[in-house]
């Protein structure tokens, strides 16, 4: 029920130029897809509008270079400043003049460093390290591609995964939807706080790249996705599950409660060096009424205090720390995950900034 019928899904596919790259951008190269964008940024009002870039930049370029050759000043920097752009790979190779020509668009390039192996980039964390056992074939089969309706079916169940051993599954540009995905751990303002979609650091004006985390014993830009992989492919099951199982039979995630609020807004908090904190999550619930397990952890690469501080009772609903010394001036993160006993788990999240003075 609610789900959109296939017209008005289609209504929204527009066409984009095939011929690609800075030769087509400028005047009498605007297609179906660039001046969608144009409308949906303008109708927008003063939302931000999220940008995945999954193959390539053309469309959205051509966009920008309309917007700045026939509008006034004042009216293409507020048209640049409605756009959140997650680029994989920057396939057109059109990041460069981006950056020169529209100088201030917030811009995410997850990619590996110039001269790396290109498997080095954070995105490739969807297939490479981490518990890799999600990616593989029988993993797909069952849980996907067999017993799970057409869309099941149409899912390709071979692909180049080096060096993952399945060849199996790969989904290298799901980060650039996962990173505006509200799950109540990540806020698209703000690439540096990491989520599933991976953590970037600031690079220029408004322009991002990948950076690192520590997961599974090693620090690498892939870490920042893949340490999330077991709850972004436990959800991507449960979904499947809800194309072919009545609602009351599917599992759904659960509801992570902090101190009585249940929105997935980010939760702030002024504190002073050396204080006691003691959050709650004891109104946590589950939809399906199934049990749950609470975990905090601090998220050090996320903050600016790099001090992690001791956590009392972590797995329990309240925790309790004390801010530490010397780190005035900073903020810490707070992550609370709630898991449901259902099949599969699912987990939901909430992140705490604590702002130390």
């Amino acid at each position: 029920p609610g789900y959109p019928n296939p017209d008005s899904l289609l209504a929204r596919v527009k066409k984009g130029n095939p011929k690609r790259g800075l030769d087509h951008i400028g005047e009498g190269y605007d297609s179906e897809g660039s001046e969608w964008i144009i409308r949906v940024v303008d109708r927008a009002g003063e939302r931000p509008v999220h940008v995945a870039v999954w193959g390539g930049q053309t469309d959205l370029v051509q966009a920008l270079w309309k917007i700045k050759h026939t509008r006034d000043p004042d009216e293409y920097s507020q048209f640049l400043s409605r756009l959140r752009v997650y680029d994989i790979d920057d396939q057109d190779d059109l990041h460069s003049y981006i950056r020169q020509e529209f100088p201030g668009i917030f811009y995410i390039l997850a990619k590996a460093p110039e001269g790396a192996d290109k498997r080095e980039g954070a995105y490739r964390g969807m297939y490479l390290g981490g518990e890799e056992s999600f990616t593989s074939r029988e993993w797909i089969d069952a849980h996907v591609r067999l017993d799970h309706g057409p869309l099941g079916e149409l899912y390709p169940p071979e692909t180049w995964t080096a060096p993952n051993p399945h060849g199996a599954l790969k989904e290298g540009d799901t980060p650039s939807w996962f990173y505006f995905l509200q799950n109540g751990l990540q806020d698209p303002e703000q690439p540096a706080w990491g989520g599933w979609g991976g953590r970037f650091k600031l690079a220029g004006d408004n322009f991002y790249r990948d950076d690192d985390d520590f997961a599974d014993m090693i620090i690498h830009a892939r870490s920042t996705v893949s340490r999330w992989r077991p709850s972004f492919q436990n959800e991507f099951q449960a979904r499947m599950d809800w194309c072919v199982q009545p609602y009351e039979e599917a599992n759904h995630n659960p509801v992570a409660v902090v101190m009585g609020d249940e929105t997935k807004e980010i939760l702030w908090v002024q504190a002073s060096q050396g204080d006691t904190l003691t959050f709650s999550a004891l109104d946590s619930y589950d939809m399906d009424g199934d049990n749950l397990d609470i975990t905090w952890w601090t998220y050090p690469e996320a903050g600016t205090n790099m001090q992690c501080p001791t956590l009392e009772n972590y797995v329990s609903p309240e925790v309790s720390f004390m801010v530490p010394y010397g780190e005035g001036g900073k903020d810490l993160h707070l992550i609370l995950e709630v898991r449901d006993h259902g099949s599969p788990s699912l987990t939901s999240y909430r992140r705490i900034v604590i702002m130390i003075f």
